[in-house]
């Protein structure tokens, strides 16, 4: 089925409802497709806001983000919300892509700036005849009339920002070119998402802002992952899974636990929902689901 532009996030936010959204990632071979299609399938009967399907530095998912995107929204009854970066990416070609989205069926975008292929700390260099900043991202695809779009959002400070304050100007820049709402990069401190919400209030902006929520179930790759993108893994946290060392079942089920402890504190403080980075298993989001009582 084609879904059209539909109810936006922000009316769903203003009528009191809650939130509950879900990430995957492109798939790379045929089991990676097949795992993929599992968890979407295992996570439909919740009745996600949205699912979203991330797109890969320089384009290099394009072909694979468009398909898997377009199968969502004409195959089953989620609400699929594409990436687009401008790395690598002239408007032209842009312009393109949002033709493709529209053509599948996906009315729905995650506007980013994106990484340098080099990740995230290298230096940024604008594509000839691209766009610098993911405002104008927004920007392009909000003038075209037929899309809601998303935007990124930093808890902690972004790797190339020099303060928490420059994070909330650029994210009230993004919500003044169009962007509806943002979902965060993942923390582990509530306390630093209600600090970014606070910095964006106060500027003026009203966007609801979903936090994301990725459960820690290896303790050496979040920590890898933190220090590429600039998360900050908390010592208790830390000292809460190692006390479990040598024993992988019980370090995942502390991993779980902090994460819906976190999820609960969230709520409890006025997050409009949650946003679930799933690296296309829906296990852990599952787990979190039975700990914090959301059902079928």
């Amino acid at each position: 089925m084609t879904i059209g532009l539909g109810r936006s996030l922000a009316d769903l936010i203003a009528a009191g409802q809650r939130s509950f959204s879900f990430e995957f990632f492109p798939p790379r071979d045929e089991a990676g497709e097949e795992q993929l299609w599992r968890a979407v399938r295992a996570l439909e009967p919740y009745r996600p806001t949205f699912v979203s399907v991330t797109y890969g530095a320089g384009g290099s998912s394009r072909g694979t983000t468009v398909r898997v995107t377009g199968r969502i929204a004409r195959e089953t009854s989620l609400l699929p919300m594409a990436h687009l970066t401008c790395v690598g990416h002239t408007r032209e070609e842009l312009e393109s892509i949002l033709d493709e989205y529209a053509a599948a069926g996906v009315r729905h975008v995650m506007a980013l700036r994106g990484d340098p292929s080099d990740g995230p700390r290298a230096e940024w260099t604008p594509t000839e005849g691209g766009f610098t900043y993911a405002s104008e991202l927004v920007e392009l695809a909000a003038a075209r009339g037929d899309f809601r779009i998303g935007v990124a959002a930093f808890p902690e400070r972004h790797p190339s920002s020099p303060s928490l304050d420059h994070d909330a100007d650029v994210l009230v820049a993004k919500a003044a070119a169009g962007a509806e709402f943002a979902v965060t990069q993942m923390f582990f401190r509530a306390s630093d998402y209600f600090d970014l919400v606070e910095r964006v209030r106060e500027r003026g902006a009203d966007l609801p802002i979903l936090p994301g929520i990725m459960p820690i179930l290896n303790l050496d790759g979040i920590r890898r992952q933190g220090e590429l993108i600039g998360t900050d893994v908390p010592e208790e946290i830390v000292a809460r899974i190692s006390a479990h060392q040598g024993d992988p079942a019980r370090m995942r089920a502390e991993g779980i636990a902090i994460a819906a402890e976190l999820c609960e504190e969230l709520l409890a403080g006025g997050a409009p929902g949650l946003h679930f980075y799933t690296l296309n298993f829906s296990r852990a989001t599952l787990e979190i689901f039975e700990k914090l009582n959301v059902t079928v």
